[in-house]
């Protein structure tokens, strides 16, 4: 991670332009690759960024970001402030809070839920960059790796992609399906889920605890 608080101006070019006129800003670099522009208030929201897969040019005064499709950031520094790197280190990952836990553990009781002739594996199932929520076998006995959310985001299945390009690697395991399974979902994490071919699932939390709905009970 690279801190750098300068006083610049960042001009953006890509599918529409944005300008930032010359004003002390933080500049956050990550290992990843992204680079974004921050302001001393919208809490984590910056001011523009790039995401990777992109790089940096560093041309003295002037920075450079681009990714594949041309779009560039450019920043131009007249003072640096401060400058720090460190290396953070591994992430361990969000740690899951009781409902998404229990969602956890009544689906992997409940595994059918996901589809006739679905069996568990295990549930935490570890990888290099953290432990898949739940890896499962298909009716055929296909591998099939399994993120629960209590809330469904896009976060959630950028991070099922990444553990299915892990587990793809792994020829014993290999091919394994994804399935993003929620209590809730985005319209635009089942958009981005869809187009990755990942299945998603909405999950009934009372349902899986055997509560029958009363809502047309008349006692």
């Amino acid at each position: 991670m690279r801190l750098v608080i300068a006083r610049c101006q960042v001009d953006y070019a890509g599918r529409l332009t944005a300008h930032l006129p010359m004003a002390t800003r933080l500049l956050l670099v990550k290992s990843d690759g992204s680079v974004s522009v921050h302001s001393d208030d919208r809490a984590y929201k910056p001011l523009n960024w790039m995401s990777p897969p992109c790089w940096l040019i560093e041309d003295g005064n002037l920075w450079i970001v681009e990714n594949k499709a041309g779009e560039k950031l450019v920043i131009t520094i007249d003072q640096i402030v401060e400058e720090v790197s460190h290396d953070l280190g591994a992430e361990p990952g969000l740690q899951k809070d009781g409902v998404e836990a229990h969602l956890q553990e009544l689906l992997a009781e409940h595994i059918t839920t996901l589809g006739d002739g679905y069996s568990l594996v295990r549930r935490e199932y570890p990888t290099a960059i953290g432990p898949v929520d739940i890896l499962a076998r298909d009716s055929e006995g296909a591998s099939v790796a399994v993120e629960i959310k209590r809330r469904g985001e896009i976060d959630g299945v950028e991070q099922l992609t990444r553990y299915l390009e892990l587990l793809n690697r792994d020829p014993l395991l290999a091919p394994v399906q994804g399935v993003f399974a929620a209590q809730q979902i985005r319209p635009q994490a089942r958009t981005l889920a869809e187009d990755r071919g990942i299945r998603c699932v909405t999950l009934d939390y009372d349902a899986l605890r055997g509560i029958e709905p009363d809502e047309f009970r008349l006692f």
